[in-house]
């Protein structure tokens, strides 16, 4: 199993998000959409990709990579652009191969 953590600020992509990431048998996916919450559930589950979404600022984005690496160096944290579930599935495909997840 894939554990793939979504961080957006929008709750309604949010939950789009993370039902598609679900909608895959060998992923699992959870969602946060403050930086606390979503260092809190990475403290919890061993998550292999974080998918960074839109509108998280440049200062919030620097921490959670910082703490995302320093918590797994293995952890791919990879910036999410949306489009649809084509594009999400290739980013996270993409970096599963990328990490030797796959």
């Amino acid at each position: 199993m894939i554990n793939i953590l979504y961080i957006g600020r929008h709750s309604e992509i949010l939950e789009t998000v993370v039902r598609l990431i679900n909608a895959n048998e060998e992923w699992f996916g959870a969602g946060a959409e403050t930086d606390e919450t979503a260092m809190e559930l990475f403290e919890k589950i061993n998550f292999q990709i974080v998918l960074l979404g839109c509108g998280i600022e440049p200062e919030s984005e620097e921490k959670l990579r910082s703490f995302f690496q320093a918590q797994n160096q293995n952890c791919a944290v990879v910036q999410h652009y949306g489009g649809g579930s084509g594009l999400l599935k290739n980013e996270i495909l993409s970096a599963l191969e990328n990490h030797n997840f796959i």
